[in-house]
């Protein structure tokens, strides 16, 4: 008899989730650019210290933000092409790395330049840490759960730069500036292990085949010029220096070159035909406002409670951080539901409430007490968390899924560039406004006063008491008289 086949069982396969890991690169890519965006803000408030222990003057000093993001506006429009150039998933973790090992010789640094060149060297490895993180995050998760994918990394956005002065102002008051640095090793190694866990390079990447020298070159002297003078303008007088003419006339014939480049090169290293998106261009023009707004009111802020009312770093960050929590809340609702709401309801509804927040700050006085800037950064931070989900998915929304990381690498760009500008223009305001508040007191601080005399009688009587001649006594109230005069203000 002969045997009879018995057919095979059909094999089954088991189809593989690309998305089954979404959580676990969400959680990554966005601890990465936390880190970033702290390190931006961390130092300032380390300044004083790092001045003693290195002998550095305040110029000097400044070299250590300057450096650190000048480095970071140069790679964030690039990241896009560097990704595809070395794969992301590789990208990404060189990158993480890269900050480790740097934030590692910033601590240990015992000289100021190598101070510098360590911050300039982490800012090259932080610039990939926004664009390429928040593009992952769009392929990551289903297009159903993309506003989800972006509350996350956009918590991370609106919590990082308040949480910068609150943690360094703890660390100063606790340990020294190096651990400012240090504390990035072990979160850094963490983020680059995930990273290299469950990040994958992307389905729908394209990798050049030429690299295009002289639009980096361009694109680095450019941006570079550009954020050189506005985080040195105010301090130079802006246009009154020539050093600051020179390099805005750069700025400007780098950037022209740099555009004509990237719309004549074949493969340029930013697409900056994907702004042929109207949704793409007015997001990206609403970043820099955002970017304004954000790290304008972040700057200004702890001025008002450290010089006005004696709060530490650590203090003051007890008293924004709520705010972030609450722009954290605010996306999380915002980017569960944000295929059931229409982004331009939820954009004009968190911008009013800003402006409405920003209303409010503006009336405080120096008799405000904490509750009085409570509630109104609560409601910025329910204003911000209805502004940036609904706006990165609708300007992101007209793209194809190959040019949506060009796209999220100009839209991160223009919200850094709007906040330094932000910066640069209310430091200025506010150096004005306090030079106008002092001439017009020091034009009672004549002799002739009533107020003054009175005083100086008064300074005169309490000298006399702790044992000092009558003589002696006139003449230490008239020399703190003169510590207030208009010539002393002018030096």
């Amino acid at each position: 008899m002969a045997a009879t086949a018995v057919p095979a069982a059909p094999r089954t396969v088991t189809a593989v989730d690309p998305y089954a890991n979404r959580y676990w690169i969400a959680f990554s890519v966005t601890l990465a650019a936390v880190l970033e965006l702290i390190d931006t803000s961390i130092v300032n408030v380390a300044i004083p210290h790092m001045m003693g222990n290195l002998g550095a003057t305040l110029d000097e000093i400044a070299w250590v933000s300057t450096g650190y993001i000048i480095a970071n506006v140069i790679v964030i429009p690039m990241s896009s092409w560097l990704a595809g150039w070395f794969g992301r998933r590789r990208y990404l973790t060189i990158s993480i790395l890269i900050f480790v090992v740097s934030s590692f010789m910033c601590g240990a640094s015992t000289g100021l330049w190598e101070l510098v060149i360590w911050r300039v060297i982490q800012g090259l490895g932080g610039g990939a840490l926004l664009s390429t993180a928040q593009a992952t995050l769009f392929e990551a998760f289903p297009p159903d759960e993309v506003g989800m994918g972006q509350a996350i990394f956009g918590m991370g956005v609106m919590v990082g730069p308040t949480l910068g002065p609150t943690l360094g102002g703890w660390i100063i008051d606790n340990y020294d500036w190096p651990w400012i640095f240090y504390i990035n090793v072990p979160l850094g190694l963490v983020a680059a292990a995930l990273v290299w866990a469950f990040v994958r390079d992307s389905r729908l990447g394209h990798k050049a085949t030429r690299v295009d020298g002289w639009g980096i070159l361009f694109l680095a002297v450019g941006i570079g010029a550009l954020q050189w003078l506005l985080e040195r303008g105010e301090r130079n007088d802006w246009f009154q220096s020539g050093f600051i003419v020179v390099l805005a006339v750069t700025s400007v014939v780098s950037l022209a070159a740099f555009i004509w480049r990237q719309l004549t090169f074949e493969q340029p290293i930013v697409n900056l035909r994907v702004l042929r998106s109207r949704q793409l261009a007015t997001g990206v023009a609403m970043a820099s406002v955002l970017g304004f707004a954000l790290y304008g009111s972040v700057f200004v802020l702890p001025i008002f409670l450290q010089q006005l009312h004696g709060f530490t770093a650590w203090q003051t960050g007890q008293v924004i951080f709520p705010g972030a929590i609450a722009s954290a809340v605010t996306m999380a609702v915002v980017g569960r539901n944000a295929n059931r709401i229409d982004a331009r309801y939820t954009i004009v509804a968190g911008s009013l409430v800003f402006f409405a927040c920003m209303w409010q700050l503006s009336q405080l006085s120096p008799d405000a007490g904490a509750d009085d800037v409570f509630w109104p950064l609560i409601l910025r931070g329910f204003g911000l968390g209805l502004i940036f989900v609904p706006l990165t998915n609708a300007s992101m929304a007209d793209l194809g899924p190959r040019d949506v990381p060009q796209g999220t690498a100009l839209f991160n760009l223009t919200r850094q560039l709007g906040g330094s500008v932000g910066i640069a223009l209310l430091a200025t305001l506010l150096t004005r406004f306090q030079l106008e508040a002092r001439a017009t007191l020091v034009t009672h601080l004549s002799s002739g006063d009533a107020a003054v005399t009175q005083r100086l009688d008064q300074l005169t009587r309490a000298m006399i008491s702790r044992g000092g001649d009558p003589v002696a006594a006139a003449q230490q109230a008239t020399a703190v008289r003169r510590a207030c005069s208009p010539s002393r203000v002018s030096t």
